[in-house]
């Protein structure tokens, strides 16, 4: 270890059938995997079989994080939880949660850069690792109990520094719809229930140690600055939503919501946002305020500030403050989230009194905050929402559901839109409390099959944002095209990519993009104008191999694939160029392993594909085109009959997605006809002995 810097050097394992609590050497078995997703794809290949359950003591459960974790490098405070996906249909596929916090640099500075979990405790258990110590101890008490006061237990036990993730009676009731929840608001979706399986209620971490830098010194503060500088708000926008007198261009759409005269209203003194000069490094957390992105302008007056991760300035998970919240409804006044958890709540009603920038949507909002995080309810990107609402609407709730059930639901208050329902409705999904909750909770692909209805009739409902296996799409055609149908094929939950969404949405007028797209990809016709897409090329389908690619180096790594990658910024300067290097500057800094750009792509490859390996060896064919790689009817349906590439359609055309497949697989150097890697690619990457075990199944192409 003294040749590398940023890894702790040591994988902690827990059985929690035997009791037993060992280590292994992280450069020894995982280096060639970085860390995070790619330390999780390794252990699920070497040491889960296939036909293995998400539920069954033999599943195993990594929490992973990357060499730059804890190292100060900005947006490095992610943590990869990799294990069997429980909402994955019809069969149970690997897959990555992630959460952010501070649970990562904790686990890095307790001397750990991953945490393997086996077998299943004979009753609740928590885990205690504090730097080098780590105990097993009875949870019974706090079995049953809230997200939030398991939370506050272990702290009083571990003290305020500790980070504790934990579930709630979701998880703990085996729900596939269920979270581990982090800090006030830090989830990762999909994988509490695989916690509650193992008996396994909160891990909580104190670490005091740190972590060495390889490089000099100086050299790192210098490359950390230069980060910091190409840093746009969230999700990498990098121009302001309103016209400002540093900006060339404005975006309305920008998530860059700063502006003079934007306060953060509840905070104990208010806080103007200001100008927010991208030269201004120390105003960078004033640039977002989510809530006022998902809630509209009326999240202003009770925004106290925003919160986040650690190591990061953007702050995205912004606090508000809503008084009436308990007086009317008993809740906290004070609540935070991100993103799509702002509309948790309010996307089950299918209308709110005010609209869904109204205060009652506010309401809704803070009320589905609460309840997703305490309870540990995952929304799979809003899919149970959307799902809830077409199966009452249409009349299949009152059909399947009996008589009597149906009626212990106040449904003239949900008709209403009284945020007071999620009251009855989401602490009964936790408890499986009936069988609408129950098959709510399962997720969609489950559902559909429980109650006996069509997965194909969900995907030709675009509404419904379906995509297919159990989960719907994320940043897909209406962002970027063929490139972004391309990466919601290869995963087996929603996609979680943001890099081809962030350079596409990041504000800049389409001809910068082009720009700076033939330099990314070698031509400026790997993107589109939204909405005026036009036949697929050889460049989208480079764009697309360099979106996944990223996406997975940023997992594995630790960086936020919510930011990244940084390869546009707000600096007029530099032709608002970013840096595509940028994820190999700092990892050759931090570990002394220097790699190229070209040559950790690589490694992003290297571990992409033995995800891929993983898909086919379980579902037990290689036929990945025709079996896994689906497209939903929806994409190739246009509302209004217009053809595809007519300006103002994001729908697709079937002839041309067939080459945009084409492409792509062979970008990957991939068979075209399967859809699988080859054993050529497997070699060049470092995989033989996956070849070999595939060509042992004959699922070689």
């Amino acid at each position: 270890m003294k040749a590398y810097g940023g890894w702790a050097g040591k994988i902690l394992r827990v059985d929690l059938s035997t009791g037993r609590i060992g280590t292994d050497n992280t450069l020894e078995r995982y280096r060639d995997f970085l860390g995070g997703t790619g330390i999780g794809y390794k252990v699920m290949w070497d040491e889960v079989p296939p036909g293995t359950k998400p539920h069954d003591p033999e599943n195993k459960l990594v929490f992973a994080v990357g060499p730059l974790a804890g190292t100060s490098a900005p947006c490095s405070g992610r943590t990869a939880i990799t294990t069997l996906w429980p909402v994955c249909w019809p069969l149970p596929l690997v897959a990555s949660g992630h959460m952010g916090g501070q649970f990562a640099v904790k686990l890095k500075y307790a001397g750990y850069d991953a945490l393997i979990i086996e077998g299943k405790a004979e009753h609740p258990v928590w885990l205690m690792i504090a730097d080098g110590q780590v105990a097993i101890h009875d949870a019974r008490r706090l079995w049953g109990q809230g997200v939030r006061h398991a939370q506050i237990a272990l702290a009083e036990i571990m003290g305020q520094d500790a980070a504790v993730a934990a579930i709630g009676p979701a998880g703990e009731n085996l729900v596939p719809l269920s979270t581990v929840v982090t800090g006030a608001s830090h989830s990762a979706g999909g994988v509490g229930s695989i916690m509650g399986a193992k008996n396994l209620k909160a891990i909580a971490i104190l670490g005091t140690g740190s972590i060495r830098i390889a490089g000099d010194k100086a050299e790192w503060e210098k490359l950390v600055k230069y980060h910091l500088s190409l840093l746009g708000a969230n999700n990498q926008d990098v121009v302001p939503r309103m016209p400002q007198p540093w900006a060339e261009f404005s975006d309305p759409t920008s998530r860059w919501n700063a502006h003079p005269g934007n306060r953060w209203g509840a905070a104990a003194h208010p806080v103007d946002t200001g100008l927010c000069d991208p030269h201004d490094l120390n105003r960078i957390a004033y640039r977002s305020n989510t809530a006022a992105f998902f809630l509209g302008e009326q999240a202003w007056p009770y925004t106290v500030r925003g919160n986040g991760c650690a190591s990061c300035p953007i702050r995205c998970h912004t606090m508000l403050k809503v008084p009436a919240l308990s007086a009317r409804y008993g809740i906290p006044a004070l609540g935070q989230t991100t993103c799509i958890g702002y509309r948790f709540g309010n996307a089950f009603f299918k209308k709110l009194p005010g609209g869904i920038n109204g205060p009652t949507s506010l309401e809704a909002s803070m009320i589905g905050t609460e309840l997703a995080n305490d309870l540990g309810i995952w929304s799979n990107y809003l899919q149970l929402q959307r799902d809830f609402v077409k199966l009452y609407e249409d009349g299949t709730i009152a059909k399947k559901v009996d008589a009597r059930e149906f009626q212990s639901y106040s449904w003239s208050r949900y008709e209403k839109g009284d945020p007071a329902f999620l009251f009855e409705l989401l602490p009964r999904i936790a408890r499986k409390e009936g069988e609408l909750a129950t098959a709510l909770g399962l997720g969609t692909g489950h559902l559909l099959e429980r109650w006996g209805l069509s997965e194909a009739a969900w995907g030709k409902d675009k509404q419904l944002a379906y995509w297919k296996m159990g989960h719907p799409k994320h940043h897909s055609t209406e962002d970027s095209g063929q490139c972004g149908l391309l990466i919601n094929l290869m995963y087996n939950r929603d996609a979680q990519c943001h890099a081809h969404s962030n350079f596409l949405g990041n504000g800049l007028p389409i001809e910068v993009q082009k720009r700076l797209a033939a330099e990314l990809w070698g031509s400026g016709e790997a993107v589109d104008a939204l909405a005026a897409y036009t036949p697929m090329n050889g460049y989208k389908a480079k764009m697309a191999k360099w979106a996944l690619l990223r996406k997975e180096l940023h997992d594995s790594l630790s960086l936020c694939c919510w930011m990244g990658p940084w390869v546009a910024s707000p600096l007029r300067e530099r032709g608002y160029r970013g840096d595509d290097s940028l994820e190999s500057l700092l990892y050759s800094t931090a570990t002394g392993d220097r790699k190229s750009r070209q040559e950790l792509d690589l490694v992003g490859e290297r571990i992409f594909a033995l995800h891929r390996a993983l898909t086919i060896r379980d579902m037990g064919t290689k036929e990945m085109r025709t079996r896994h790689d689906l497209i939903p009817d929806w994409v190739f349906h246009d509302p209004q009959n217009r053809k595809a590439f007519s300006k103002g359609t994001v729908h697709m055309d079937r002839e041309d997605v067939q080459k945009a497949l084409d492409l792509y697989y062979a970008e990957l150097a991939w068979d075209g006809k399967t859809g699988s890697p080859t054993r050529a690619t497997y070699q060049r990457l470092g995989l033989a002995d996956v070849a070999d075990a595939l060509a042992k199944r004959s699922l070689l192409p």
